[in-house]
This record gives structure tokens, sequence and C-alpha cells, in this order.
């Protein structure tokens, strides 16, 4: 599949360029379009630290995942969008909070064992990626997640 040059900081806090989605011109309308840029958040652990340069070689295969899923079509998009904030629709307004990317590493919280689901945050708009080391698991993992929804991830 053909990878487009996109931009991507590598900051804390810095913008990802994901895919391009227009926000809806109404209600209920489909994430499509040419016009507009959705981005989300990376927040990035401190600099120079080993989780960072974990996260740092997953967000290119975010980047490639989110482009392969543009491919594919808005369906994809949509529910990469409704996985990570509950909506399969960017509101006219915009979300509030904005969407943001974290990592999930081994012993954050009560895994005792590397991750190999990604999990969201619907609240707070937030998906969190587990640091695979190849596109082509995190790909797989991905689209497991996105098709078994249902009970997936923790209250």
């Amino acid at each position: 599949m053909a990878r487009r040059n996109t931009q991507l900081l590598a900051r804390s806090g810095a913008p990802c360029r994901v895919t391009k989605l227009s926000r809806a011109s109404g209600h209920g309308q489909p994430v499509h379009g040419e016009e507009g840029f959705h981005s989300f958040t990376i927040h990035l652990s401190s600099e120079g630290s080993n989780k960072r340069v974990a996260e740092e070689v997953v967000i290119p295969f975010w980047r490639d995942y989110l482009q392969d899923a543009e491919e594919e079509g808005p369906s994809k998009l949509q529910k990469i969008l409704a996985f990570a904030t509950g909506a399969s629709v960017v509101p006219p307004i915009g979300f509030s909070p904005s969407p943001s990317v974290e990592f999930i590493h081994k012993g954050d919280d009560d895994f005792s064992s590397t991750p190999l689901f990604p999990m969201a945050n619907t609240c707070i708009n937030c998906i969190k990626l587990p640091l695979h080391v190849s596109y082509q698991l995190l790909k797989e993992k991905f689209d497991f997640a996105l098709g078994n929804p249902y009970g997936f991830g923790r209250a």
C-alpha cells in the first residue's frame, strides 16, 4: 500500500496528523471529505526514557494504520473514531476534550503483562495503544478490537 509522507511531531503533546476527516455538516453525518483534518494529541513519556523509546516505535504504526483505514473507506474511519470517542461523526463544534493518544505500558494500572489490545476511554476521548513491535501485530489486534467492541475494555 502506498504511504503518504505526513509530518509527525514526536514531542509530548504534539499533534499527530491523523487523516482527512471533515466536521459533519449536521448531526448524524458520516466522517468524510478532503477539507479538514481531525487530530489527536499524542501524550509521550519523558524524553530519554525507555518508555518514550517504545512509544516512538508505535507512532508510525498508528499513523500507517490510519492511512490504511482511510484507503479502506469512511466506514473504517468511523469505527476508529467511535472506538476512541464514542461518536462515529465529528460534532459540529468538535470534541471536548480534544481526542488524544496514550500508550499502555507493562506495569501500568493492573497490567502485569504486556497488553495486546488497544483500549479507549470515551469519556475523555482517549485511545490507549499497546506497545507492539510490528505494524502487522498492531493492525491485527486493532482490527480485532474494532470488530469486537462489546465488553471490550474496562469501566
